[in-house]
């Protein structure tokens, strides 16, 4: 036996799954003593006891078994038709795992014959291997009919076996290729009947179950509703969460006010009893609570202290409640919100105080406090224009504390866009520039913009004048990075051909940011939803742009649905449809494409011409326009006309119309022919 174990001791080493595959299928052509499979299959068993993942492997292992399975299905046929309900049971669901054509072919009669079993067990088992014979063999399952006796099955008296039944459809109809599963009033309100005597797993794929069921009626999506807020209250959290995402799709469908806002506040305090669970548990609930108060606001609009951190959190906990704090902040509980942050300044979590920083942080005097709050600022200036510039001299103490490249970016547009009101704004740049050349790129264009703003603002002076001039020749004469080079010309030529045109184009006054770039698309959120308490919620991703051959949920419209959700339904398509098959025979020829002559290899296809003001352009623009609000209009002589694109000499030449506006630069080398020439322009 030693000697057994030591020669048994080399098949324990970690191996790929594609090599064992790749080993089996070469072991099959000749192995007529099964040594080579054999062989694998103990490498295969050995990472089983190592703790490695093999079940991809199954089914090429029961392939090993092809030759010899047709001695032990006359078993299973046996135990099929045994006495004990439980050996009926066990048979057929082990014939439904191995996905052998033999197999499956003499799983078939029986497979039907257990659907209508008199015991609740057999029966609510052979629910579930009907989707792992779809699975198996789509085809098969469809003509024998399995699908019709599966949805019989959700009118059957066991609850139980109605979970099966939904689990199993529900898996079929997940599938692109799989069956349309959807559910009328009656099956809907049988199914709600069977929820109080389902298992937890049963529940979940109930209530899941009835996102099929589209409400022809306003009554009949509050009916529901009302016969499932009771699950709110239950012990699971998944049970939990799939009931609150069910009352958020009825509510598409509701229009009495009074119950969506007394079904609002009835899914606050569930989602706030998952706080209290472990981390993992809190961390789902909060990027789902995340999804639910962008549509739902007011679910938890007065639960805003529930969400501040505590101090044995994880990041994680902590960055998601973060963000669930802001987005519940208020006028009336700013204070507190407010007072919470600042406390989070002494965290020990570097990353954890960035995301909370604000102004009046800066007075810590924390570097990476004050660069936060820095990078913040700048933000805010650019979205409230013209307010809280009184804070610019703080700011301006604090530029030593400056490291990173964004916050040192922040603050250097912060001087130039306010050059004229800093009275030292010419000795700040010319502090800022002293370290041009070993800046990143960042904060290299970020010093040339705003040399160039200091230069407009105050052209009169001479440091502005030098530190301009400076900064220019750095930016196109010795530096590599492509963009810092054609921005430095392109200034250059500005100031060159008109110092007034280029200050108007340079400090024209830019449309403030808006705050709701972080926020989801209302289709988009309404679909996401849709996922509540899986993955996608997780993520904020639909499942099909992450899991293979998943299938899209989205809202469907009828008679019921709320206008304002029908203007932003989301269409789905089921792809990998195959292609209708057109077969040859007697009647009319199909319809030819039309001809195209060909075009030769050595011509150059003609450049597209514009499109014409009201064709594509209007109709791009009713096309992006939501609830009639003009947004995307285009003036009718924006876009000029087609012949003033040509030179005025008729020259290929696309720059021949521009009246030298490079100046005295040559096209070879874009640079100045003379220090003395551009000292004079400025």
């Amino acid at each position: 036996m030693a000697a057994q174990g030591g020669q048994d001791a080399k098949f324990f080493q970690r191996g790929k799954i594609q090599e064992f595959r790749a080993e089996l299928q070469a072991a099959e052509a000749k192995d007529k003593k099964f040594t080579k499979r054999k062989t694998v299959l103990k490498k295969i068993v050995a990472n089983i006891t190592m703790g490695n993942d093999m079940s991809p492997l199954f089914t090429d292992v029961v392939q090993c078994l092809a030759e010899q399975i047709h001695l032990v299905i006359p078993s299973f046929l046996q135990d099929c038709n045994d006495r004990n309900p439980l050996i009926r049971a066990l048979a057929i669901r082990t014939m439904s795992y191995i996905p052998i054509p033999v197999v499956t072919e003499a799983l078939t009669e029986q497979l039907r014959h257990c659907l209508k079993d008199r015991d609740p067990y057999v029966r609510k088992t052979a629910a579930i291997c009907v989707a792992k014979l779809y699975t198996a063999d789509p085809r098969k399952a469809e003509k024998g009919g399995f699908v019709e006796m599966l949805r019989d099955l959700l009118l059957d008296s066991n609850a139980t076996v109605v979970s099966n039944a939904v689990a199993a459809l529900s898996e079929i109809g997940d599938r692109q290729d799989g069956v349309i599963f959807k559910l009328n009033l009656t099956v809907a309100n049988k199914l709600l009947a069977a929820l109080g005597e389902s298992s937890e797993w049963g529940q979940i794929y109930i209530l899941d179950s009835l996102l099929r069921y589209v409400p022809e009626r306003h009554t009949d999506a509050e009916l529901m509703a009302e016969r499932i807020i009771i699950h709110l209250q239950h012990a699971n959290s998944a049970v939990v969460l799939t009931t609150i995402k069910i009352l958020l799709y009825l509510m598409n469908y509701m229009e009495n006010r009074k119950l969506m806002d007394y079904i609002c506040k009835k899914m606050g305090p569930p989602l706030v009893t998952l706080l209290s669970s472990g981390p993992e548990v809190q961390y789902v609930a909060l990027r789902n609570i995340l999804l639910i108060i962008q549509r739902r606001p007011s679910v938890l609009k007065n639960d805003v202290k529930v969400f501040f951190c505590k101090y044995n959190d994880p990041i994680y906990v902590k960055l998601a409640k973060l963000e669930i704090m802001y987005r519940l902040a208020r006028e009336e509980n700013a204070r507190e919100v407010l007072a919470e942050l600042q406390e989070y300044a002494s965290e020990v979590d570097i990353d954890f105080v960035r995301k909370a920083a604000l102004l009046d942080l800066i007075e810590t005097k924390v570097t990476y406090v004050v660069q936060e709050a820095v990078i913040v600022i700048k933000d805010v200036f650019r979205r409230y224009p013209g307010k809280y510039e009184g804070i610019i001299p703080t700011l301006c103490e604090n530029l030593d504390a400056l490291d990173e490249p964004e916050s040192k970016a922040a603050m250097i547009w912060i001087v130039g866009q306010f050059a004229n009101r800093i009275d030292n704004a010419d000795e700040l740049m010319d502090d800022l520039t002293y370290t041009f050349m070993e800046e990143p790129v960042e904060v290299q264009l970020a010093l040339l913009t705003a040399a160039v703003k200091l230069f407009i603002y105050k052209a009169q002076s001479d440091t502005s004048k030098a530190l301009v001039h400076k900064v220019l020749k750095w930016a196109t004469e010795e530096v590599d990075n492509p963009d810092l080079r054609d921005r430095g010309f392109m200034y250059w030529r500005l100031l060159a051909i008109n110092p007034t045109v280029a200050g108007e184009i340079v400090l024209a006054e830019k449309p403030a940011i808006t705050t709701d770039s972080d926020r989801m698309d209302r289709g988009a959120l309404d679909q996401l939803l849709l996922h509540t308490g899986t993955l996608g919620s997780i993520y904020h991703k639909n499942p099909e742009t992450f899991i293979r051959n998943a299938a899209g949920k989205a809202l469907t419209d009828s008679p019921a649905l709320n206008p304002l959700s029908r203007q932003v339904l989301v269409p789905l398509s089921r792809p990998n449809i195959p292609p209708a098959i057109h077969v040859p025979g007697p009647g009319p020829p199909p319809p030819r494409e039309a001809s195209v002559s060909p075009v030769p290899p050595t011509a150059k296809p003609a450049p597209p011409a514009p499109p014409q003001t009201g064709d594509l352009i209007g109709a791009s623009s009713s096309a992006d326009t939501l609830d009639g609000e003009g947004e995307n209009e285009h003036e009718s002589g924006e876009h000029g006309d087609e012949d003033s694109l040509a030179s005025p000499s008729g020259s290929a030449d696309p720059y021949a119309n521009l009246d030298n506006a490079f100046g005295s630069y040559l096209a070879d080398e874009p640079k100045p022919q003379a220090d003395d020439h551009l000292t004079r322009l400025f």
